[in-house]
């Protein structure tokens, strides 16, 4: 069964103070007021963070949330609400987890290190749940919030736990090993992530290992603790090593055999080997840490062998997909419990593009709760998302379906029959999320559903983008509102995707350059206020009509709203006045404020919401002094502006490098353009606070053999110095791949190498020098990522990363994941 516990009870595990107004029985923690799918018998801890959690009580009350924990009473007055207080609310988050992980005495598998832990997590639950009927952290779930979450979702039918653990500083650790409790040790790859939050990459080892600190057994590297013998001494260890035979498991044969990755390995004086379905070093190591936690919890080496030689990718992400019918597709096909089906149908009700909203899931395996006890929950999550129309596959949904209330029920024994019956379903312009246990090979769903496209790829880092939206709300100052740019499809990045992320998050404004950019966010369901920075006035009809507020930079302009409105009987429409202070580019000049305030005054017309100005080099210092004189003017200007109007207004000058350079001009707004999509002139490139979000990435058509000197691509512009090899690749100026790139400039990563272009850049295609690289037909190619930066490319053609991203064309397909 679920965690239950009478309030009372947590009450006295939390040590709390506060009055029991109604002995409510408790068994869903809550950290989100967004995501709240059964009030009844949810707790809501008001979590200190970005954003102070006692905020967003309200919200949670109104959605029927009676029980709270909070570290001060708050002045809602409501009788029938118990409220606990506590010094800490994470401490007492984290306190009652632990008190439930300390009701249970089965094997708890524990995971650290920098990279590698959410793959060993997920690759061992599917090598060991054979035996075991496995609970662990949904997706990544493995910091000081996630864990304990992930832990309250132990329950009676579990025997083994697998639980990750990812810490950033010193004294985190701590904490989490008295939630996890681990009883067996598994340490992975340790690299330099999160290395700012420790003194030395020692410290941040032994801070690591203290997960394991009362474990009965220990997997890890050999390698890793040659120099530091004293972290294990006294401790059952099982190592394994590629380099040395002293440990476990020495692994010391490695080759490709027929695209998989065979190893041989000495494991108690015997000769054993293992067939791995992967050939990259990351799954490689991962798969050899599974194989040694295998044989340390006493698999026999064939065993292992025929299990990891059947691994099955590991897809920690939603990705949001254009689908055929207008369909928009959330793929999540390869996992399908309890946790994971919660997570990705709040990310469905996040999606507003079309108002309906499909579920196609399959049987749950492995819950740990009873059939009868399962199915009424997953009725819960599906009837509290609001589905319109669920199609379950499998017999467990079809004995159960008279759980479900959705207003279309569709039932199947399997996915062949669903996929035979596709054409009647008539699936149309509907958000479908796909959620699928493994062995229904709901991916033959994903590709029926899937609009056929062009095999070049933008996909966008929806879970990035929310990180550096977040490192810029930590640099406003309280009270100050946050305007998105989301002009120019989102910068390339997509438009009703990104913008229902950021309303969702609840950003105050967003900007358009255009009309018809506004018009097709408010058809997508985003209700957020919307300023579009070049109105026509042909449109102005349009505008009204979507509710978008325009921004006036002229007489002209202003002259044609007021005479628009003045026909329509519209009166105080909300308006946007910019000012010119330095640019030069659109906006009043300071000499014609004066006729500007005696405009604006007596018209009852328009309503200034805003009067804005634009920083010219706001992320450069050595135009600091001109920065400074800009400031300066638009205080001065919207001073006399609000004097004449007789009322305040929101005021905004600074853009994203103004937000991270220029604190004092925040005044009460401010607009973060390309920053959230990983650029910032202002933040050093080797800072992990802010990253890009976007993977242009496509694949190798063909190789070919080219003699030294032979001509390659139009005007035989290029040509190989020796003999050599090419491969061309899918990507070309129509896909935004700019010309400019040719003969030698750009260069793109095959199989982790860096390679130059050769030639020049075709419409369609372009060669790129593969001589020192393997490779065949298909294998991906990235034109950038998180490693060769856009910032990069850039450099490479003398341009500016915005002109990087907006070119990339529409039939680019665009692919968004949220892990």
């Amino acid at each position: 069964m679920q965690a239950t516990y009478a309030i009372s009870q947590i009450k006295q595990i939390i040590s709390a103070a506060g009055e029991i107004v109604e002995n409510t029985q408790i068994s869903v923690l809550l950290t989100d007021s967004r995501r709240i799918n059964n009030p009844a018998v949810s707790l809501f801890f008001a979590l200190n963070g970005r954003r102070d959690g006692h905020g967003f009580i309200p919200d949670a009350y109104t959605a029927g949330v009676r029980n709270f924990v909070v570290s001060h009473r708050p002045e809602m007055i409501a009788e029938d609400v118990n409220f606990l207080i506590v010094s800490d609310v994470l401490l007492a988050l984290q306190q009652l987890a632990a008190h439930h992980r300390e009701q249970f005495n089965f094997d708890v598998i524990g995971i650290t290190g920098s990279n590698g832990k959410t793959i060993v997590k997920e690759w061992l639950y599917q090598l060991i749940s054979p035996e075991h009927n496995i609970v662990r952290n949904p997706k990544s779930y493995n910091s000081q919030i996630g864990v304990p979450l992930s832990v309250w979702q132990i329950s009676e039918g579990n025997d083994l736990g697998i639980f990750e653990a990812g810490i950033s500083s010193v004294g985190e650790m701590e904490r989490l090993e008295a939630i996890i409790q681990p009883t067996i040790g598994v340490l992975t790859h340790m690299g330099t992530a999160h290395d700012e939050g420790f003194d030395s990459p020692k410290q941040k080892l032994e801070e690591k290992l203290g997960l394991f600190k009362n474990c009965k057994q220990i997997v890890y590297n050999y390698d890793l603790l040659i120099d530091f013998p004293e972290a294990m001494r006294g401790r059952e260890c099982f190592t394994w090593s590629r380099k040395f035979n002293i440990a476990n498991l020495y692994v010391f044969s490695e080759t490709t055999i027929s695209g998989r990755y065979y190893m041989r390995a000495i494991y108690k004086g015997n000769e054993i080997e293992c067939l791995v379905p992967y050939r990259d070093e990351a799954s490689i190591e991962n798969a050899i840490i599974c194989w040694a936690t295998m044989l340390a919890m006493g698999y026999s080496p064939d065993e292992c062998d025929d299990r990891i030689e059947r691994l099955a990718p590991v897809s920690m992400r939603l990705e949001l997909k254009h689908g055929i019918n207008d369909c928009s597709i959330i793929d999540d096909t390869y996992n399908s419990d309890i946790q994971s089906l919660e997570i990705a149908l709040n990310f469905l009700g996040q999606q507003n593009q079309h108002a309906k909203k499909t579920l196609i899931l399959s049987d749950i395996y492995q819950s740990g709760l009873k059939e009868n006890d399962l199915y009424k929950q997953v009725a819960q999550l599906v009837g509290n998302a609001r589905v319109d129309r669920l199609i379950g596959v499998g017999p467990a949904l079809q004995d159960h379906s008279t759980f479900f209330k959705a207003p279309q029920l569709h039932f199947y024994t399997d996915t062949d029959a669903l996929l035979n019956d596709l054409p009647r379903l008539h699936l149309h312009e509907e958000t479908i999320l796909i959620k699928g246990a493994r062995t229904f090979e709901f991916e033959k769903i994903s590709r029926a559903l899937v609009q056929k496209a062009h095999e070049t790829v933008l996909e966008i880092n929806l879970n990035t983008l929310l990180n550096n939206l977040n490192f810029y709300k930590a640099k406003l100052s309280p009270g100050v509102k946050l305007m998105v740019m989301v002009k120019a499809f989102s910068y390339g990045s997509g438009t009703f995707e990104v913008a229902n992320i950021l309303q969702y998050n609840k950003v105050d404004y967003l900007a358009v350059a255009y009309t018809d950019e506004g018009i097709a966010l408010r058809e997508t369901g985003i209700t957020l206020p919307i300023m579009v920075l070049n109105p026509e006035p042909l449109a102005y009809d349009k505008l009204v009509a979507n509710k978008l507020e325009p921004a006036i930079y002229s007489f002209s302009l202003l002259d044609e709203f007021v005479r628009f409105a003045q026909d329509e009987d519209i009166q105080n429409y909300p308006v946007h006045i910019k000012i010119d202070t330095g640019m030069h580019r659109v906006g009043f000049e300071e000499y014609e404020v004066e006729t500007l305030c005696d405009m604006l005054e007596v018209n009852p017309y328009i309503h200034v919401q805003s009067v804005y100005s634009h920083m010219v080099a706001s992320d450069a210092e050595q135009h600091d002094m001109f920065t400074l004189k800009q400031i300066s003017t638009f205080e001065k200007i919207f001073k006399a502006i609000e004097a004449a109007l007789g009322y305040t207004v929101i005021k905004h000058i600074s853009n994203t490098s103004g937000i991270t350079r220029w604190p004092n001009a925040q005044y009460d707004m401010v607009r973060l353009g390309i920053g959230l999509y990983g650029v910032d002139g202002a933040v050093p490139r080797e800072s992990t606070a802010l990253q890009p979000i976007a993977t242009l990435k496509t694949t190798v058509s063909q190789v070919k053999k080219v003699p030294a000197n032979e001509s390659i691509s139009y005007m035989r512009s290029g040509s190989l110095k020796t003999d050599g090899k090419i491969a061309t690749v899918r990507i070309g100026y129509a896909d935004g791949y700019l010309r400019a790139f040719g003969n030698g400039v750009g260069k793109m990563l095959v199989n982790g190498t860096l390679v130059p272009t050769v030639g020049n850049i075709t419409m369609d295609m372009c060669m790129l020098d593969v001589s020192n690289v393997e490779v065949k037909e298909g294998d991906e190619v990235i034109v950038f990522n998180e490693r060769q930066r856009i910032e990069e490319l850039a450099t490479q053609i003398g341009t500016i990363p915005y002109e990087i991203l907006t070119n990339i064309s529409q039939r680019v397909k665009r692919v968004y994941f949220y892990e």
